[in-house]
Formats: structure tokens, sequence, C-alpha cells
């Protein structure tokens, strides 16, 4: 018996795998009295995992953060982005459909309530994809659908994520 489903990215045959993830995240926003008010720490900190560049983080410039550094809500919206991605590429590979490029533009949307907290309302990715002209453009589309089902980060979430895919012929 043989399964319609993709082959499993990482070469697993077995039905579940665990796979962990380690970072270390570390505040670097302390100005000399710690949080002693809310106005007088920084939002800085960094991002690590083993043998990989740091990535200088900060809240959002509306929660007193930096504007030079990426905040947990973009890390976010790129991160439902970059799966996507992975799933489609993986996806077209293995249907035969030549990816030459892709690009997207994804927006988040977040709620913050009267509270203080918040929640994102949604996710919009919009890729952009050139295949080549051997390539069937109309599978091509309807791979999106497929990658979202299989993304890990979309299935993780409790907030909507649309796509709204262009896909083209590359001519040239």
């Amino acid at each position: 018996m043989t399964s319609n489903l993709p082959s499993h990215p990482s070469g697993h045959t077995s039905p579940e795998s665990l796979h962990h993830y380690e970072v270390n995240v570390e505040w670097t926003g302390n100005k000399g009295q710690g949080t002693a008010n809310y106005r007088g720490y920084g939002r800085s900190h960094t991002i690590a995992a083993a043998d990989k560049p740091v990535i200088l983080g900060s809240s959002d410039p509306a929660f007193r953060g930096d504007r030079g550094c990426y905040n947990p809500e973009e890390l976010l919206v790129a991160s439902v982005s970059a799966c996507h991605m992975l799933w489609y590429l993986h996806l077209c590979a293995e249907a035969k459909v030549i990816v030459l490029r892709y690009g997207d533009d994804p927006t988040g949307t977040l709620l913050e309530t009267v509270e203080g907290g918040g929640r994102f309302r949604e996710v919009v990715l919009r890729p952009k994809v050139a295949i080549a002209p051997t390539s069937d453009v109309t599978l091509a589309q309807k791979l999106h659908e497929t990658a979202h089902h299989h993304c890990f980060i979309a299935n993780s979430v409790n907030f909507p994520i649309r796509c709204e895919p262009i896909c083209t012929v590359d001519l040239a």
C-alpha cells in the first residue's frame, strides 16, 4: 500500500518523530537598576543557538523597543512564512514543479487588548513564485494549500493564516 502523503522532509519513516529545539534568550537591557521602573529598563535581548549568528531582539517600538532590532511579533510572522516556503519548495521538488524564484511579503495583525495583553488576529502570506516553463502553473498554485496543511508553525498557532499566492511561468 502506498501513501498519498508527501515524503517527510526529514526522511523519517516512523509515523511520529520528536524534534527538540534549544535556544538561548538573554536580556541585555539592564541600564543599572534592573526593572525598578517601567521606563528605566531596555527591552533589548539576544537570541542565540549553537554555532549560529546571534539575533538582536527588542520589543516593538510601540512597547518601548528598539526599532533597529527584530521583535517577537516580526519573528513569528517570519517563522510562519519561512515554514510555508520550505514545505512548498519540498512539495514542488517532489511534484517536479521547478521553482526558480520565491519571495513573500507576509503581514501579521496583532490586537492589543485594554488589559494590556493581546493576540495575533491573523497572518497573511503573499508568496510570489516563478516557475520554469516546463512546470504546471495550476499544480504550483495548488501546492500552496498542501504546504499550508503540512506547515509545522501553521499547525501550532491559534490564529488564521491566509495564503494569497501568485504563481507565474518565467519565460526569460
